[in-house]
C-alpha cells in the first residue's frame, strides 16, 4: 500500500493527479483530494515528455525498465514522449562489493577464492538490475560476472502487480487505455522483465545468435560458462574491445570506420531478416570493435524475434512499396497489426498514398530507414492500429543503428545494403519447397478441419438439445422497415373496420326498407344500437392507430 501512495504522489509531482482522480485510486487509498491540488501548483515546469521521464527515473528500476520498453512503441506513443523516453538511463550507483561476493557465492555455493583465480571489486559497470565485475578463472580465461541486485526480484514482481492492476483501472475507466489494450501491453513487458531477470535466459540469447555466426570470423559474441553461471550470477567471457563512442581509441587502434560500419550493419540485417532473431538493443555501449574491424555484440537481456509469417508481411510490405501498391501496402499493414473496425479507411487510404508518393521514384541511397520506419509508425498511430511488440522493436533496433552508421559513415545507405536481403526474403517466399511447405501446412489445417467436424457436429447437436444456442440477427434499416409494415397494417385494419362499419349499418338500412317494418328486435332499436357500437368501435381503433404514431 505504500508503494501505491508513492506512486500516487509522483503523479501528482508531476502534472498527472488526475490520472490517479479518473482511475479512483485517492478514494481507494483514502487521500485527501487536496494532495491534488496542493501538488498541482508545484509541477515543473517541463513539456510533458521530460515530466514522463522524470516521473519515471523517480520511481526506480520498473518503471524506467517500462519507459525503454515503451519507447520501442512509436505504433502508440507521440514522437515527443518517445524523445524522451529514449533518453532513460538506469545507471545507478554500485552496490557493495561484499554483497556482490556473497550473492556469487552463495548462487554457485562455494567461496569466491576457490571459484576464480581474480575477482575485481571494483565494479566495471552498475546497472538498476545488477552490476558486472572482472575476474579470471582458475583456468586463466579472462571473465565479466554478472551479479544480480539483492532483494530486486522482490520489488520489480511488486510494481509488476500494481502495474497490473492500474491497467486493469485504466481499461475500466479510461476509452484509450481500452482501445490500446493496456493490461496486454503490460502482460507484455511484464513477461519481458521476468525473463531479463533471469540471467540464464540471457546466456542462451547469446548463444543463440553466437550460432548464426559459427563460420563467421568477423563477429565475436562472448562465450557462457555455465558452470558459473545461475539465474543470478552470469559469468561470461570478457572482450576487451573498443566502445563505438570512444573516437580516439578506434582511430588508435587503426580501425576503419567506413568497413566496421558496413559490417555492423550485415551482422544485424544478417540476425534480422536470415535468423529472425535479434539484439534488442544495440546501442553504443552494447557494441565494440576490434583490430580487424571485428564486430563484438554483449548484452543480450533484450532480443527481439520475428517468425516466419511476421518476414513474409515485412516482404509483402517491401514488394508493395516497390510496386506503387497502395491497397497491397494497406493489406500488409493490416497483416502486421490490427486494424480497428471503426478506422477511418478513406482516410487511412489518403496517408498510405501520401506514404507511397514520399518514396516514389527516390534513389535507394537517399532513402533514410529510420525516416521511412518513423513514417509507418505515424501512420499506425494516427489511426490507432497496434503492430506486434517486436516489429515495433525491430523499428528501434533499425533507427538505433542508422545512427550509429551515420556517425561511422554517413555515405553508406542502409537501404541499399537491405535490397539483398529484402530480394532474398522475397525469394525464400516464392521458392518451390516454400509453397510445398505451405500448402501441405494448409493441407492438414483442413485436414485436422474436417476430422474434428464428428465431434463439432455432437457438440453443437447437444447444445442445441439443451436451447442454449442464440441467435443475433442484425438487419440495417430494421426497425424502420418494421414500423412501415405497422403503419401499413393499422391503415389496412382501419379500412376493413369501416368497410365492415358501411356494409352493416347498409344492410341494416336495406332490410328494413323492403320489410317495411321497425328495426325494433325484442324491444331493442336494433339500427341505431348498431351504429352506435359501430361508432365507439370505430373511435376506439382510431384512437389506438393515432396514439401508437404510425398511422
Amino acid at each position: 500500500m505504500q508503494r501505491y501512495r508513492d506512486i500516487v504522489f509522483a503523479f501528482s509531482r508531476y502534472g498527472f493527479g488526475y490520472i490517479a482522480v479518473e482511475l479512483g485510486l485517492y478514494d481507494l487509498l483514502s487521500l485527501p483530494k487536496r494532495v491534488f491540488t496542493k501538488d498541482k501548483a508545484k509541477v515543473p515546469a517541463h513539456t510533458t515528455g521530460e515530466r514522463v521521464r522524470l516521473f519515471l527515473q523517480e520511481l526506480g528500476p520498473t518503471f524506467i525498465k517500462l519507459g525503454q520498453f515503451a519507447s520501442t512503441r512509436s505504433d502508440i506513443l507521440p514522437e515527443d514522449i518517445i524523445h524522451e523516453l529514449e533518453k532513460l538511463q538506469d545507471d545507478v550507483p554500485p552496490f557493495s562489493s561484499a554483497e556482490a561476493m556473497s550473492i556469487v557465492e552463495e548462487e554457485l555455493g562455494d567461496n569466491v577464492e576457490s571459484l576464480f583465480k581474480e575477482f575485481d571489486e571494483t565494479p566495471l559497470a552498475a546497472a538498476s538490475i545488477g552490476q558486472v565485475h572482472r575476474g579470471v578463472l582458475i583456468s586463466g580465461e579472462p571473465i565479466a560476472i554478472k551479479v544480480q541486485r539483492p532483494d530486486i526480484r522482490d520489488k520489480i514482481f511488486a510494481d509488476l502487480d500494481i502495474l497490473y492492476d492500474l491497467a486493469n483501472l485504466a481499461e475500466n475507466q479510461l476509452e484509450w487505455a481500452s482501445r490500446y489494450q493496456v493490461k496486454n501491453i503490460i502482460k507484455e513487458f511484464s513477461r519481458s522483465l521476468r525473463a531479463e531477470l533471469d540471467y540464464t535466459n540471457e546466456g542462451l540469447n547469446a548463444e543463440k545468435i553466437a550460432n548464426q555466426f559459427l563460420d563467421d570470423s568477423r563477429v565475436r559474441i562472448p562465450e557462457i560458462y555455465w558452470e558459473f553461471s545461475t539465474k543470478k550470477v552470469l559469468t561470461m567471457e570478457f572482450i576487451h574491445g573498443t566502445k563505438l563512442n570512444d573516437e580516439d581509441e578506434l582511430l588508435d587502434k587503426g580501425i576503419n570506420h567506413d568497413v566496421f560500419a558496413e559490417r555492423l550493419v550485415d551482422t544485424m540485417f544478417h540476425q534480422i531478416f536470415i535468423d529472425g532473431f535479434f539484439h534488442g538493443d544495440p546501442h553504443p555501449g552494447n557494441i565494440m570493435a576490434l583490430p580487424g574491424e571485428e564486430v563484438v555484440l554483449i548484452d543480450f537481456g533484450s532480443v527481439g524475434r520475428l517468425s516466419p509469417e511476421m518476414k513474409h508481411h515485412l516482404s509483402s510490405f517491401v514488394i508493395a512499396l516497390m510496386r506503387q501498391n497502395t491497397d497491397r501496402l494497406i493489406k500488409a499493414i493490416d497483416r502486421m497489426g490490427v486494424i480497428p473496425q471503426d478506422v477511418d479507411m478513406k482516410q487511412l487510404r489518403a496517408d498510405v498514398d501520401l506514404l507511397r508518393e514520399k518514396y516514389y521514384d527516390v534513389p535507394l541511397s537517399q532513402v533514410s530507414l529510420g525516416e521511412a520506419v518513423n513514417d509507418l509508425f505515424t501512420v499506425t498511430y494516427y489511426h490507432h492500429i497496434q503492430l506486434p511488440s517486436d516489429l515495433a522493436l525491430l523499428g528501434r533496433t533499425l533507427l538505433t543503428i542508422e545512427a550509429i552508421v551515420v556517425r561511422l559513415d554517413p555515405e553508406l545507405s542502409i537501404v541499399k545494403m537491405a535490397e539483398p536481403f529484402g530480394k532474398q526474403l522475397i525469394k525464400e517466399r516464392y521458392h518451390p519447397k516454400k509453397i510445398a511447405e505451405n500448402i501441405i501446412a494448409e493441407v492438414e489445417q483442413y485436414t485436422e478441419i474436417v476430422s474434428d467436424l464428428p465431434d463439432t457436429i455432437k457438440e453443437l447437436r447437444s447444445v442445441i438439445k439443451k436451447g442454449k444456442v442464440r441467435f443475433e440477427l442484425n438487419i440495417p434499416g430494421l426497425n424502420q422497415t418494421l414500423k412501415k409494415l405497422d403503419q401499413i397494417s393499422n391503415r389496412l385494419s382501419f379500412s376493413i373496420v369501416l368497410l365492415s362499419f358501411s356494409i352493416i349499418m347498409t344492410g341494416l338500412i336495406i332490410g328494413s326498407a323492403i320489410a317495411g317494418q321497425s328495426t325494433m328486435l325484442w324491444n331493442i332499436p336494433v339500427i341505431e344500437v348498431g351504429f352506435v357500437v359501430a361508432t365507439l368501435m370505430f373511435l376506439w381503433i382510431l384512437f389506438g392507430i393515432f396514439r401508437s404514431g404510425r398511422f
